[in-house]
């Protein structure tokens, strides 16, 4: 055959072939209409069954599905379209087996806009429509060019559960992290920035799983049971007290009325009523000769304060949060001080929204000796349906009380005197619409107040600071001229600057495992509010702190400093419990002040900014975050408030000065003391502290310091060449401090005095009544005759304190020592006198089994062998120093 005949037969074979095909896959498409349209119809009726053998080459399942829904073009249900049409495809693969066939049933459902952009390319019989993959990929371009993963993530930081279940918000986080690859540990700080308020509290004391999902079902189970607790249950009505004018109270014959005052009693028939009455009978016990009020047989009140909540509820009491006790029935008793004239007696007041006035019983107003002032129109007690209750009328009020709710809520109140021996003071409706609060009646508790409040009711949060000090020396407020040329160290300006990270950059390191918690946020006074948005916009024009997304978040108040300016103060009790303590030891007092013996004049530094001179290390910025009412915060610089603040700062400064330490510098931790014995070398002395610090970075605060003196205030001393003596302030604060009470209350004066313990003589024998009181075990603290002795004997030596002097090395010590069977002691002194010697330090130890003492009496010598090392220590430091 010629070999241009073979070439055109194969050119009409191939147009035939694709012909073919083309009719196959037009034929397909019409096929797929077909069963798409009849997909729905229901046989007329069932046929008889026919023994056709099927063959099973030809035998198929189809899985009859519901059309996807006509897209047309809207990006946003561009991806739900294809996974609908991606379904139909792979479960019937019979159905579909070209691309041309999956690409024109998908531009049969398209509509709108989508159609109009895959017309013409069926029309031109473009290559694309016979590649299905290449037919999608070009459908999302078009019409979903967004990236899901860049989507999603945005919509992750921006979600947050409101208002809605745990459930619907974990819906919604579940559907936006299908396109996101993000870690577990990621995922889990996501889904835990965007939890309420309400539900990061309930989370903040548990431990949490770490699986994202886990976590999921754990506070959705949580959310559940929270929300069970406040779904209102029907309880059966009382009756409860309402107040009118005798004149508008209508008698009424209705079923037997109950007094809802008087919980606990029987109630008496309509009958046994009336025949009492009539008869002048008791409406308590049935006798005569007396009425209710005055029955012989009814419970008395007992007067005795009932006890204050326990120590968990005292600290949430003091941020504003009241912890009230929920008793049997449905009585809600709130802890409450009266006060009035000079006394004050505490109790629990009965919540009672149902009552329409604030009411105390008559015998327990009489039992506290409270004035009563009678009413110009009396009023009656009714039921809540109008029926008269046994108590017939209110004719008297109290005199103006002082009503303390927990620790900071106070206001003035006038009661109304009626009968109501179960429940001594109640707080009715009127008190709920004036104060508002919000009420936890699952939990009995108030979990805060109303706005108004913070303005009128609640006590500021103020520390309880030193008292009045006498008038100080004048502050610096020039550079003095010897150092004219360090004046930048006192530059106030640089101060404010961000300081850069150093090898001593404050790191907050954390048990493993461990989370910082979400605390509360602090009611603050409308004074607080200001200085706190002040101090919110200062550092963060400064670069002190930033916004923070952390899932931590400690409490924010503040604190009063001797100034009487205010100190912000987070709460970071809960970080400091999880963090591993930094061991930096910090300088004993004594063992600095024993540096002093031959100095003549001093400089006292102060630096300003103190803590914030220190970096947060990078990376644990997140650990110090914390709440205020404008936002959420982290610092970049270390805050007040750290458990290893001290010790970090304490490092570096005393690496800072270390060449000077101990030779003419003191330094605890933002106080510098330069000594010198004279002044030719205290001013080189000076100029050498401050260079080093201005090279350093580190600046002063002028107006607190104090240079070229011979007697200075440093750490509650009064230091002086000739020796030094207690703070007249302190002196003051111990002779007005009243009889502690409780066993902190105890142990704060202990832990002051000891502070002082080196100005009293035999400080341990005067203390030891005192000190026993905080033995291990005792449930009570009681005053003996012996312990107030001892209380006002402690006073008084402190208020007579001497001044105590350096030891002399001129002067030959004298060593006096005894020992006996189960200690020993010594005591080092130099006399100055005839008959008049100076302590300088003194030794004792309880022997033991393992360490007994040798002794060997041999013409009124004494040998003593000291068995510990701490002694030998002891002495040999005092006697190398002196």
């Amino acid at each position: 055959m010629d070999p241009a005949d073979l070439t055109q037969h194969l050119a009409n074979f191939v147009s035939r072939q694709d012909e073919q095909d083309h009719r196959m896959d037009q034929f397909a498409i019409a096929l797929q209409t077909i069963l798409t349209r009849t997909a729905h119809l229901e046989p007329a009726g069932v046929a008889p069954p026919l023994d056709i053998p099927v063959s099973p080459v030809v035998q198929t399942s189809q899985v009859h599905m519901t059309a996807p829904m006509r897209f047309d073009g809207t990006p946003s249900e561009c991806r739900g379209f294809l996974v609908h049409v991606d379904i139909h495809f792979k479960l019937n693969p019979q159905m579909f087996f070209s691309d041309i066939a999956k690409v024109g049933f998908i531009i049969n459902h398209l509509s709108g806009r989508a159609l109009t952009w895959a017309t013409p390319l069926w029309e031109a019989e473009k290559p694309i429509i016979r590649d299905y993959k290449e037919f999608i990929a070009e459908l999302q371009r078009t019409f979903n060019p967004t990236r899901k993963a860049t989507v999603a993530g945005k919509s992750l930081f921006r979600i947050c559960q409101g208002n809605r279940t745990v459930s619907d918000y974990a819906i919604e986080f579940k559907t936006l992290i299908s396109d996101v690859n993000w870690t577990n540990e990621t995922l889990v700080l996501a889904f835990m920035e965007g939890l309420s308020e309400s539900l990061m509290h309930e989370l903040a004391p548990r431990k949490l799983p770490e699986v994202l999902c886990e976590l999921i079902v754990y506070c959705i189970d949580l959310d559940n049971q929270i929300r069970d607790r406040r779904t209102p249950r029907e309880k059966p009505k009382r009756p409860l007290p309402r107040l009118a004018p005798v004149f508008q109270a209508p008698p009424r014959e209705l079923s037997p009325p109950s007094e809802p005052m008087q919980l606990g009693r029987t109630r008496l028939t309509e009958e046994e009523r009336t025949r009492r009455f009539r008869e002048g009978l008791c409406l308590y016990c049935g006798l005569g000769g007396h009425v209710r009020f005055q029955c012989p047989t009814r419970p008395k009140m007992h007067d005795k304060p009932e006890k204050l909540p326990h120590l968990r509820q005292l600290r949430r009491q003091a941020l504003g949060v009241t912890c009230m006790s929920p008793v049997k029935d449905t009585k809600l008793m709130l802890p409450v001080s009266l006060a009035w004239e000079t006394k004050t007696t505490h109790t629990t007041a009965f919540l009672d929204s149902g009552a329409a006035g604030n009411f105390i019983d008559v015998n327990y107003a009489s039992s506290l000796s409270l004035p009563l002032v009678v009413r110009e129109t009396p009023l009656a007690v009714e039921a809540i349906d109008g029926r008269p209750l046994s108590c017939p009328r209110i004719t008297h009020d109290t005199v103006t009380v002082v009503l303390t709710t927990g620790l900071l809520h106070k206001e003035e109140i006038i009661f109304q005197v009626i009968h109501s021996p179960s429940n001594p003071v109640v707080l009715g409706f009127p008190w709920l619409v004036e104060h508002n609060p919000v009420i936890d009646w699952a939990k009995g508790e108030i979990l805060s107040w109303s706005p108004a409040c913070f303005g009128t009711c609640l006590i500021p949060i103020q520390h309880v600071g030193a008292l009045n000090t006498p008038t100080a020396p004048p502050l610096s407020t020039e550079v003095p001229d010897q150092y004219a040329d360090l004046r930048a160290v006192f530059d106030k300006r640089e101060a404010e600057k961000l300081p850069p990270h150093r090898p001593y950059d404050c790191a907050i390191d954390i048990h493993p495992g461990t989370m910082p918690p979400r605390g509360k946020v602090y009611p603050l006074s409308i004074k607080e509010n200001q200085i706190m948005e002040e101090y919110i916009k200062e550092n963060l024009e400064r670069g002190f702190i930033r916004r923070s997304s952390s899932p931590a978040g400690a409490g924010f108040f503040f604190v009063s400093k001797k100034e009487g300016d205010l100190r912000p103060c987070i709460d970071y009790r809960g970080l400091n419990k999880i963090t591993i303590k930094n061991v930096y030891p910090i300088p004993l007092i004594s063992e600095m002040f024993d540096r002093l013996r031959g100095s003549a004049v001093y400089t006292k530094l102060d630096l300003r900014g103190a803590y914030n001179l220190i970096r947060i290390k990078e990376g644990h910025e997140w650990k110090t975050a914390f709440n205020t009412r404008s936002g959420h915060y982290e610092y970049l610089v270390m805050p007040f408030g750290l458990c290893n603040a001290p010790a970090v700062f304490q490092d570096f400064i005393n690496d800072v000065l270390r060449d000077f330490l101990q030779t003419f510098v003191i330094v605890y931790l933002d106080d510098i003391l330069i000594y010198s014995p004279d002044l030719k070398t205290y001013h080189a002395h000076v100029r050498q502290v401050l260079a080093k610090l201005l090279d350093i970075g580190l600046y002063c605060k002028l107006e607190k310091c104090l240079f070229d003196i011979t007697t200075v205030k440093f750490l509650g001393y009064i230091i002086t060449p000739e020796g030094f003596e207690m703070d007249p302030s302190k002196l003051m604060a111990i002779s007005e401090w009243p009889l502690p009470q409780g066993l902190k209350a105890i142990q704060r004066f202990l832990g002051f005095s000891n502070y002082y313990r080196r100005f009293i003589k035999n400080y341990s024998a005067v203390a030891s009544p005192i000190i026993n009181m905080t033995r291990k075990g005792l449930k009570n603290q009681i005053w003996s005759s012996q312990s107030k002795q001892a209380f006002e004997a402690l006073k008084q030596a402190f208020t007579s304190a001497p001044v105590l002097r350096h030891p002399d090395p001129r002067i030959p010590f004298v060593l006096e020592v005894d020992a006996s069977e189960i200690g020993i002691g010594a005591v080092l002194s130099q006399r100055v006198q005839e008959n008049l010697y100076i302590l300088v330090g003194s030794f004792q130890e309880n022997c033991h089994q393992q360490n007994a003492i040798m002794i060997s009496v041999t013409q009124n010598c004494l040998l003593l062998c000291l068995p510990c090392q701490s002694g030998d220590i002891c002495w040999r430091v005092l006697l190398t120093l002196y």
